[in-house]
């Protein structure tokens, strides 16, 4: 699907919902995605893009944003403390900020690089053990951990499980943020989007609908 479609889709949504145009910004996710896809969409116009993968983002982005001028580049996938200066060096945004060992660590960065990306709490909203993010019980005292080493905490992000309905994931990870006070809400994907501009997403995150499917790397 093109990419207008989905920016007219997107735009559709926010009206549906009482909200105003461009209060919801497109990550087009092009983790696994061959390079000439993602300039295709770069040549569009398109800058807010999502990688699951510090190393492939640091194989992938550096050219691209020698030649492209204002690309916003977020993390949406889990981070290895090991990896996180590389991830704050290269990234806008992280939007899996999941543990306290990770929170302490981007912590003592920012001090060292006297910059940190905006960070987004992930919360497993579907309770599943194979997947990273703070429990939603415990969300809250996280949320005030990463605040009390200044993090700037700007929302949460949540991914739902598959076989459960998104919306009501998405309206519990909304819940837990107006309560916090956090305005950013990274939610929705290819498949469920507009559900979750109807719920307050501000960040949706799109790959396939916009590059069509992933091509993983042989062998």
């Amino acid at each position: 699907m093109p990419l207008q479609d989905i920016t007219a889709r997107i735009a559709k949504a926010e009206q549906a919902a009482g909200r105003p145009e461009g209060s919801v910004k497109l990550i087009a996710v092009s983790k696994v995605q061959p390079d000439e896809r993602v300039e295709a969409v770069l040549e569009q116009g398109h800058r807010c893009f999502g990688e699951n993968r510090v190393q492939e983002a640091a194989g992938k982005w550096p050219g691209f944003m020698e030649r492209f001028n204002g690309i916003d580049l977020h993390l949406i996938g889990p981070l290895q403390t090991n990896k996180a200066r590389q991830a704050m060096e290269l990234c806008h945004a992280i939007h899996s900020v999941d543990r306290p060992k990770l929170a302490k660590t981007l912590a003592r960065l920012a001090q060292e690089l006297g910059k940190c990306p905006d960070l987004f709490v992930q919360v497993n909203t579907g309770e599943e053990e194979q997947k990273a993010g703070v429990m939603p019980a415990d969300a809250d005292e996280f949320i005030a951990e990463c605040r009390a080493l200044d993090l700037p905490i700007q929302g949460l992000m949540c991914i739902p499980p598959v076989d459960e309905e998104p919306a009501l994931h998405f309206a519990l990870l909304a819940k837990i943020a107006e309560r916090n006070g956090l305005k950013g809400l990274s939610m929705g994907m290819s498949g469920d989007f507009e559900s979750a501009i109807a719920l307050g997403a501000t960040h949706v995150r799109v790959g396939s609908a916009i590059f069509g499917e992933r091509v993983r790397p042989q062998g």
